[in-house]
């Protein structure tokens, strides 16, 4: 039987997926300990504005990549992907030690693997909106001894339940460290995606993530504060070149609301469908090749249930 995905709405087929952005947010609210709180987006009209305006431009899933450290709301997930019509993606899991809550301390592996199996398998945060993805995260060039707890019960609740699973890199910074933890625990690298690569814009570096089975996510498109989008194209370049086209995924992680047209700012959701895209293209990357990094590569990592 063929693996489905499974959105905030229920389980979908591949081929229900289609074009898809693989880490944005929707809905969050970063603790106090976060002070900038450019980073809360917790304006349902606005949000389900920015992503009315995704699926205008044909897009159709869209995974909301904040955990339940990060003010995760499965509800207002559930009621945007049913006002708006594309499929959305929850998570559950964490995204790095400075946002856990107490609990994560006091409580042993165990224990916290049966919070992140729950949210999987009945729902998120006191609704019926079941995670679609687990998730966990590191430290710039560190992994706290509590995310390495963390990820060792994200491994165990993905051994149970089937469930893909994406990581947090700070600044690109862990990614190998954080492979070697799940490989470890017996994850199967080919349902893992280490996000934040292109924040570490080294290729040696991508290609290893690669080489080890894993997708490898570039989600900082647009955002020229870091380097310009020259650099990532040629990034892209590098895995396409290299046979690894079919491990890259590509999005905007717009998780500000300096990032999003609906609360003010930009680029917002348009820019990888409408600008960045066309670009590649214009740079050599073939249509078949985008049909792969947008539709065909996220369908493959998320069918998993």
């Amino acid at each position: 039987m063929e693996k489905k995905i499974r959105t905030v709405l229920g389980d979908i087929s591949k081929e229900s997926l289609g074009f898809t952005y693989s880490h944005e947010h929707l809905w969050c609210c970063p603790p106090s300990v976060q002070k900038d709180r450019d980073f809360e987006l917790t304006d349902y009209e606005s949000s389900l504005e920015e992503l009315k305006t995704f699926q205008s431009i044909g897009g159709q899933t869209l995974v909301d990549a904040s955990t339940l450290d990060y003010g995760r709301d499965g509800n207002k997930l559930k009621a945007m992907s049913e006002e708006s019509g594309v499929n959305v993606l929850g998570v559950t899991g964490f995204n790095k030690h400075i946002y856990f809550p107490e609990w994560v301390q006091e409580e042993s592996i165990e224990q916290i693997t049966d919070r992140l199996i729950y949210d999987i398998e009945n729902g998120m945060d006191g609704s019926d909106a079941r995670a679609g993805i687990l998730k966990s995260g590191s430290w710039y060039n560190l992994v706290h001894p509590l995310e390495d707890k963390v990820t060792r019960a994200v491994a165990w609740a993905q051994k149970e339940t089937g469930a893909p699973i994406w990581l947090h890199t700070e600044a690109g910074t862990m990614g190998q460290e954080m492979l070697a933890i799940l490989e470890e625990e017996g994850v199967d690298m080919e349902l893992v995606a280490v996000g934040h690569s292109d924040r570490n814009a080294d290729p040696y570096y991508h290609l290893k993530l690669a080489e080890k089975g894993a997708y490898v996510q570039f989600d900082g498109c647009g955002k020229v504060k870091y380097y310009p989008d020259s650099t990532r194209v040629e990034l892209v370049k590098n895995m396409l070149e290299n046979g690894f086209g079919d491990k890259l995924l590509i999005s905007g992680d717009m998780g500000r609301k300096s990032y999003l047209h609906a609360y003010g700012g930009g680029p917002g959701f348009r820019f990888i469908k409408t600008k960045f895209i066309p670009r590649l293209l214009e740079e050599g990357v073939t249509e078949q090749q985008i049909q792969a990094i947008f539709y065909d590569n996220p369908a493959n990592w998320l069918a998993k249930f």
